[in-house]
């Protein structure tokens, strides 16, 4: 276990300095001086309250080496302040002028290919070349000395999305520093030589002089996975290095305002262990993307709620999202009439304290110019500036009745997150290419949802044992200590669920043997009562054979059925394969499903894919004893209640730290009218809402909020 810096939240300009920020990322470097004064009147107009400022605007603070011209900035920060805007100053190091790049072409990163990665994007520079580095931290400290006493810049943003485009650096730079990181892990060759596996293939390293990348190795070469997963966490630990320099170069001159850096939680992209990067911030903040199609409501609460178990409960920031369609994507597809509202306020309902977009006003050249903005490229007279300026109205009337500070309560369920399991399930050493610990996740947390019920996303490393159930969706990497924790966990009553590609090697891609779990020297296999031999792997591949194979409890499994042969006395088969399918593959009446009671607690698993409409069925199969696990005893003792588990509704509360005080949220999972009864308290929001005498309807996108008094 590790421990946070101290919680610290950036002041608003308001007489009090509270409130719900509201805002986005602000470039007026590109655009002339007279835009100026629109800008701030229309933020103004819309309630917009922060700026991220400079972000990508290193060429214009330092525009030849050494020549650092503040001016411009100091006006833009000095009229954004006096019209009541605070500003979240970036360190600008995102995006490096291109004289550096061209009196340095070194600091390029390389690709695993041994190809340069040309400059003209962004973070076209190595995290371990000490040249970047120096000519980073100064524009860091020259920053710092220049604003430190300034009021108006209340909170530092350091760099930008770190990793977007230098995640993977193969340079020399890259080499040194990874023998570095490998001596520092292990100590010894000879136990590196052990992490690793090398006695396969003729790996063996004789010193850490001869460790290398895992570069391309020509053809369709396999990496070692071991090698692969450490290269992994250098990579992470690399650019965490970085920002942390960053952080501490600023914060040595100016160490009394708050420090971020924008993560990237989404459950299409988690590019670093942000369960290590969250330590090392004041306040945790993100950047999320809508993902298109059906599951936009319920990947973004599912992205949120990861994000809030990432700054232990405490509120966070919305660094960006967007009011419509990005340009990014295979497909941009744009929000519908009230999406804009709908994901704002659902961020709030899942712990932000801050709603900001990229950005301010849409781009008329460059790359984004097509990704949409709070302002965007058809004005103020538009469908999406009106949107702005009525949820500015709507966090105006949340901040009002005092919001901002409470905090999201837990529910009774953590679904397990690990970064290093993500990144093992994209190994092409496994027994399916297909696997995505990530993806597991958001559809078990959709199951939960769509039984009625609610779940937490909590990372693997935190302390989860304030739960009653923990869930291990293709947490494919545990190590002993992992494993013990689940154990002891279970013993002490907890419900344990383990999925189907749990626990199958260790941290460093050592399989465990006996028979599969075998993760703990077999601990996790003995808790489940279970022993699996083989793996049996459908798909569309292999014409003419059975895709998809039934279970005796009506559900289906498409991609992975562990082939159990032996269960232990008192463990419960709770479902079987069953039908032709089974049959053809010798699978008939083989266990998918079990239950045993492990100590005080039970341990239930399941040894096949479900897609989440399948878990719900699960999760509502196992009966009535769900209801009491969706919900968490507070610190009062009292356990909350939940008026509706209509699956059609996310229903989520926000509790003041005195208990006092509550706010419910209300959403519509769906494209259907819903109606909710019984609400607690005053409404006070009704966005697509329709009051009747016993309650409200929900239309498509609507989100109830609701005010009471404990």
């Amino acid at each position: 276990m590790t421990t946070h810096r101290a919680f610290r939240w950036p002041s608003l300009l308001t007489e009090s300095g509270r409130g719900i920020a509201f805002g986005g990322d602000y470039n007026p470097d590109q655009w002339p001086e007279e835009t100026l004064d629109e800008d701030i009147r229309l933020m103004g107009e819309a309630g917009v309250n922060v700026v991220s400022l400079a972000i990508f605007s290193w060429d214009k603070i330092e525009p030849v080496e050494g020549a650092f011209t503040f001016e411009w900035l100091d006006h833009v920060i000095d009229r954004l302040g006096r019209a009541g805007i605070a500003v979240d100053l970036a360190s600008a190091t995102a995006a490096a002028p291109l004289w550096l790049y061209e009196s340095h072409p070194e600091v390029l990163p390389v690709d695993r290919y041994g190809h340069t990665v040309n400059a003209g994007s962004r973070q076209s520079w190595q995290p371990t070349s000490p040249v970047f580095k120096e000519y980073a931290l100064r524009l860091c400290r020259r920053l710092a000395e220049h604003y430190k006493d300034n009021p108006y810049v209340t909170a530092w943003h350091m760099g930008n999305e770190y990793g977007w485009n230098n995640r993977y650096d193969y340079s020399d730079n890259a080499l040194a520093a990874f023998r570095t990181w490998c001596e520092a892990k292990y100590g010894t060759i000879d136990a590196l030589n052990e992490a690793w596996g090398t006695a396969f293939w003729s790996q063996h390293v004789n010193s850490f002089d001869e460790v290398l990348l895992p570069r391309h190795m020509g053809g369709d070469a396999m990496v070692n996975p071991s090698q692969q997963l450490d290269y992994e966490r250098f990579g992470n630990d690399m650019l965490l290095d970085f920002y942390k320099a960053e952080r501490d170069a600023i914060e040595q001159i100016c160490p009394d305002k708050p420090f971020t850096t924008n993560f990237m939680v989404s459950t299409d992209q988690c590019v670093m262990n942000y369960a290590k990067w969250a330590d090392e911030v004041d306040f945790v903040s993100n950047d999320h993307y809508f993902h298109e199609g059906e599951s936009h409501l319920d990947e973004l609460a599912c992205s949120d709620a990861l994000m809030d178990s990432l700054a232990l409960g405490k509120p966070w920031y919305v660094m960006e999202h967007s009011t419509s369609a990005v340009q990014w994507k295979p497909l941009n597809t744009r929000k519908r009439a009230g999406e804009l509202m709908r994901d704002s306020l659902a961020h709030v309902a899942m712990g932000a304290d801050a709603i900001c977009f990229f950005q301010w006003r849409q781009s008329k050249s460059g790359a984004e110019a097509f990704h949409s903005a709070m302002l965007p490229h058809a004005g103020a007279d538009s469908k999406v500036f009106r949107g702005v300026c009525e949820l500015g109205k709507a966090l105006k009337t949340l901040s009002d009745a005092g919001l901002q500070g409470t905090e999201l309560e837990r529910a009774g369920t953590a679904i397990l997150f690990s970064a290093e399991s993500e990144w093992a399930t994209r190994s092409e050493t496994l027994p399916s290419m297909k696997l995505n610990h990530w993806h597991d996740v958001r559809d078990w947390y959709r199951g939960f949802l769509d039984a009625g019920l609610r779940a937490d996303v909590v990372p693997l490393a935190y302390d989860w044992t304030g739960y009653k159930t923990i869930v291990l969706p293709t947490v494919l990497s545990l190590s002993d200590e992992d494993v013990l924790r689940i154990a002891d966990f279970a013993k002490a009553g907890g419900t344990v669920i383990v999925g189907y590609a749990a626990g199958l090697i260790d941290e460093h891609f050592h399989i465990g043997l006996g028979g599969y779990p075998g993760a703990g020297n077999g601990l996790l296999r003995d808790m489940l009562g279970i022993r699996s031999e083989e793996f049996n792997i459908l798909g569309e591949e292999a014409e003419g054979e059975p895709s998809e194979i039934s279970l005796s409890n009506g559900l289906t499994t498409r991609l992975w059925q562990n082939d159990v042969t032996s269960v232990a006395a008192d463990t419960t088969v709770l479902a079987s394969y069953a039908g032709e399918s089974a049959a053809d593959w010798e699978l008939e009446r083989t266990p998918a499903i079990t239950s045993r009671p492990y100590g005080n607690g039970t341990a239930i698993y399941v040894g096949c894919d479900l897609n989440r409409h399948d878990i719900a069925q699960l999760l509502k199969a196992l009966g009535s004893r769900w209801q009491e696990l969706s919900a968490q005893p507070t610190e009062s003792g009292q356990t909350p209640t939940y008026p509706t588990t209509d699956p059609r509704i996310l229903h989520t509360i926000r509790r003041s730290a005195d208990g006092s005080t509550r706010f419910d949220f209300y959403l519509n999972r769906s494209n259907q009218p819903v109606a909710v009864n019984g609400i607690e308290g005053e409404p006070i929001i009704a966005y697509r809402c329709e009051a009747d005498t016993t309650g409200y309807t929900l239309n498509r996108n609507a989100i109830l909020i609701a005010k009471a008094s404990c």
